[in-house]
């Protein structure tokens, strides 16, 4: 009998150290405090133990830390999934990623919720169903790590046991994640399986689930896209080898992408194999080996290429010369403080040789064609014969900016608006330029004052910042 019992006790701590382990301590204290409040399967699980398991023993009173204002007490099962997450960082992990397009996956489903109506089908549903195809194909993604006796083992299930990350609304408002299995899932069909996946889920919202239904996950899928997260590393358990995480679909210039990483145990899951089945869950969900006909849809039917349109003589050199304009702007945006009218004496400045239009094919006919506003001018003109005086002026006159070198894209638009618009050129009266000018003059006797006071001395200049004292002013 104490064996038997000591194996009860030890299929509990079992239980207790897996991924599920807040719901079963749950139910475990429930069944301590009522017995007959726990279903059948939970008394059967529990009663064969003794006494109370050690690892649901009250923490002793006395802390030998202090402890900081704020801190409240883990219990029950917030203390069991705290110190499992603590066992978690034990486990050697690596994680790939891969971002997929959606818009095959997006179309079929489409397809699906049609004949399977008033059924409902998710993305959830399609992507695990591919992961259950791709791991029996590839049984090594469904390996776990295991040490018997100070030697390292790798346990291979024998089957495709996908585990459902479902979080749980408590009646108090918190939230728990349970993750009930679909067992043998290679050996059903897309039928069967979104039949089996939706009487998890149900039950796992009613706070139903049996012991059995959440023993023996081999690879999890969790979808955190829902809460809107692109990307997850999520953690893994002791005795799992592997979990999948699916992100939220977004756009991506033209295309709608979805990122799926893969965190495996790197001590029986090396990077290459979970690369190769990240690929081939893509290659499923784009159609290949005929995926889509086996949920029961008919063939995708290629749509025919859109006919080519042919480019006159005439819109090709238009098209080049809004390319040539382009190219002008942004020799204006770079290099006009090279032709910028700085000396007070009125020495011409060297200038670039890309500020002409001529040399590059622009003649002034050509520019009037020209739109300003698909150049992204914000100078006055309406084309780019009409803009490019105003361009001049802004970039090569009295002042000289040099900004298209600032890494951060938001501020390099920023600041074109700002210099081309002239938002920021204040109009000074006479008395004003004159009270400028002396401010300046005055900063500059006093910079030259101490050089020649503490001459050899370590200090630093304001030259070239003068004009920040009367901004400051």
């Amino acid at each position: 009998m104490a064996a038997d019992e000591t194996t009860e006790s030890e299929r509990i701590e079992r239980a207790l150290e897996g991924v599920n382990a807040g719901y079963i301590a749950e139910m475990q204290e429930q069944w301590l405090r009522d017995p007959a409040s726990v279903d059948p399967e939970w008394r059967a699980l529990f009663e064969p133990a003794i006494a109370r398991p050690a690892t649901a023993a009250e923490p002793a009173a006395a802390a030998s830390t202090p402890l900081p204002l704020g801190a409240t007490l883990l219990r029950g099962p917030a203390a069991r999934l705290a110190r499992n997450m603590t066992a978690s960082l034990a486990v050697p992990t690596a994680t790939s990623l891969r971002d997929v397009e959606v818009a095959t996956l997006e179309a079929r489903r489409r397809e699906l919720l049609e004949r399977m109506a008033p059924q409902r089908v998710s993305f959830t549903h399609l992507i695990g169903f591919a992961i259950v195809r791709a791991a029996a194909e590839q049984p090594g993604m469904n390996a776990s790590y295991l040490e018997a006796d100070g030697a390292p083992y790798r346990v291979d299930p024998g089957g495709v046991h996908l585990g459902l990350a479902v979080d749980v609304e408590r009646p108090d408002g918190g939230h728990f994640l349970v993750v009930p299995v679909i067992r043998s899932a290679e050996a059903l069909d897309f039928a069967a399986f979104h039949a089996r996946y939706e009487e998890l889920v149900a039950k796992a919202r009613a706070n139903q689930l049996s012991p059995d239904d959440m023993a023996g996950a081999t690879i999890t899928l969790t979808n955190p896209g829902t809460l809107g997260t692109t990307a997850s590393v999520a953690r893994l358990m002791p005795g799992q080898g592997a979990i999948i995480a699916t992100g939220a679909i977004r756009d991506t210039g033209a295309s709608r992408v979805m990122t799926i990483s893969s965190t495996y145990d790197h001590r029986v899951i090396q990077g290459a194999e979970s690369g190769a089945f990240l690929g081939r869950v893509d290659a499923l969900l784009q159609g290949g080996d005929a995926f889509y006909e086996s949920l029961g849809l008919s063939p995708a039917i290629p749509l025919p290429a859109a006919p080519r349109p042919s480019v006159s003589a005439t819109s090709a050199a238009d098209l080049r010369n809004v390319a040539t304009g382009m190219g002008l702007v942004r020799a204006y945006r770079s290099y006009g403080h090279l032709a910028a009218h700085l000396d007070p004496l009125g020495s011409e400045p060297v200038g670039d040789p890309a500020l002409d239009p001529e040399p590059v094919g622009l003649t002034e006919e050509a520019m009037a064609r020209i739109p300003a506003s698909i150049l992204g001018l914000n100078v006055p003109g309406d084309t780019l014969a009409e803009a490019l005086g105003a361009l001049r002026e802004t970039y090569c006159g009295s002042i000289a900016y040099e900004v298209e070198h600032i890494a951060r894209h938001e501020e390099r638009v920023w600041l074109r608006q700002v210099i081309e618009s002239g938002a920021h050129r204040v109009p000074l009266s006479a008395p004003e330029q004159r009270a400028l000018l002396e401010r300046l003059t005055a900063v500059e006797g006093l910079e030259r004052f101490l050089h020649k006071a503490y001459l050899g001395q370590k200090r630093f200049s304001i030259e070239g910042l003068d004009v920040m004292v009367p901004m400051l002013d």
